[in-house]
């Protein structure tokens, strides 16, 4: 490779003379001296924190480890074959595999894996990306998996889709313990900077992006036919209950997607305001009066996933920072805010607020809300209840994801998801078997609810 300030050719081996010296966790970067999350140019060799100069870039883990890959593949594939064995069950009194794969922690990854063992138990949402045709990516040397990333590639050259398709391929094929998801880690680098890097994330913000980039990148061709055609030759998820948000419906949209409809009251003169939002999931705070409890504390009621509920629909006057702007008195004013729900989705996501700002820093709430495995009914949020059948808004729990530890930017995500009616607790590489009490003795951070009629449906086709 011709480096352009050097003008010779640069070894891409880990210990090229070209490179800096001594350990790469002692290498800063050559323009702030900043040692802090450095990367190191593959064409120049030069040192940098995130102000790339060159286009070829590859992060210093990556590289200091590059040298024992081969070694760490083998013994991982030795592993691998020998806990074959373990993966036997006793069920019943007969013997079964335990078919489901985990996930390797890349480096803090635990947020993007507890997502993706989640978004794979959503039946109808897996289904569909497994049964995508499958992309070639022709990078050359760069093609299938990669130890490095080249930010020089241009956009037709990766795909969001076609990884998380082969990662939810990857699982449940009882082939093997654990998959690793770097190349979809390295997409997720690529178009999506904010998760760049090795430090903690937030999972419900990086699932958000996820979806986001999923739906945009859907709305384009695959292989020359469009994938929104795709969606409606799929019967479960075409007619009305399709929702689009930024453009044309997608299966994220399809099988994610609601409406809620925002009414805002002017408290002078009467003026109501309503309008229509689409939504992939919904946010809802705990209630203040619960968030200092604990669980089987014995002084009052128990959070419950309801009150939730009931907090995030019910009549709220808006404070002093939020007046709304009534365009029949021609001014700000007070007023009250109402949330319905007009359309629920096929799979209803909901997120608890358990992170919250402070003056200096973001605390935790730690509150056990109880939440129900069965049965969540919906119909009292909605806003033509007397439209609904009598078992349409009835949800039944199908994953959750928690965070372990006191903050955002520290402690551990696991996971929580039914299969075939078996509950399977996802701790990145580690997949066990649970029951239900252990299910609802955790504290929930994200929640996937299916609906249950469009369950049934799927489980018929």
């Amino acid at each position: 490779m011709e480096c352009p300030h050097l003008g010779a050719s640069v070894c891409l081996a880990p210990d090229s003379a070209k490179f800096p010296q001594g350990s790469p966790s002692s290498w800063c970067c050559s323009v702030c001296r900043s040692n802090k999350s450095p990367w190191i140019c593959l064409t120049c060799s030069s040192v940098h924190c995130g102000s790339y100069r060159c286009d070829d870039f590859v992060h210093l883990q990556n590289l200091e480890n590059s040298a024992f890959a081969a070694d760490r593949q083998r013994k991982r594939k030795l592993l691998e074959d020998s806990s074959l064995n373990s993966k036997l069950l006793k069920i019943n009194g007969s013997t079964t595999a335990l078919c489901a794969t985990g996930l390797r922690n890349l480096g803090n990854t635990c947020f993007m894996n507890a997502i993706l063992q989640s978004l794979s138990n959503i039946q109808q949402f897996c289904c569909y990306f497994k049964e995508l045709p499958a992309v070639e990516l022709r990078n050359g040397k760069t093609a299938g998996r990669r130890t490095y990333h080249t930010r020089s590639q241009g956009d037709n050259s990766i795909s969001l889709v076609e990884e998380f398709r082969k990662t939810l391929c990857a699982l449940w094929q009882g082939s093997q313990t654990a998959f690793s998801p770097e190349s979809l880690f390295y997409v997720v680098w690529k178009i999506m900077p904010n998760f760049r890097g090795y430090q903690q994330q937030d999972a419900h913000e990086f699932m958000r992006y996820l979806l986001d980039h999923l739906h945009l990148e859907l709305q384009g061709g695959f292989n020359g036919v469009s994938r929104s055609v795709i969606l409606q030759e799929n019967s479960g998820l075409s007619g009305g209950s399709r929702c689009c948000i930024n453009g044309t419906s997608t299966v994220v949209t399809a099988i994610f997607g609601g409406i809620l409809q925002n009414e805002v009251n002017c408290l002078i003169c009467g003026t109501e305001s309503r309008k229509f939002d689409p939504f992939l999931d919904l946010s809802l705070d705990i209630p203040s009066h619960f968030r200092n409890k604990r669980k089987n504390q014995e002084n009052g009621p128990m959070c419950t996933l309801p009150d939730c509920l009931r907090s995030f629909t019910d009549l709220e006057e808006l404070d002093e920072t939020e007046l709304y702007m009534c365009h029949k008195c021609k001014k700000k004013q007070k007023s009250t805010k109402k949330f319905w729900i007009q359309k629920l989705p096929k799979v209803l996501c909901l997120h608890l607020k358990r992170f919250h700002w402070t003056a200096y820093l973001r605390n935790k709430v730690d509150t056990y809300v109880e939440f129900p495995l069965r049965g969540l009914d919906m119909k009292c949020y909605l806003l033509e209840p007397e439209n609904s059948g009598p078992e349409s808004c009835l949800y039944d729990l199908a994953a959750v994801v928690v965070h372990h530890g006191s903050g955002v930017g520290s402690g551990h995500y696991t996971a929580y998801a039914t299969h075939e009616g078996r509950w399977f607790h996802f701790n990145d590489s580690t997949v066990t078997l649970t029951d239900e009490e252990t299910v609802v003795k955790a504290k929930a951070y994200i929640l996937f609810y299916v609906d249950r009629q469009a369950k049934s449906a799927s489980d018929k086709l």
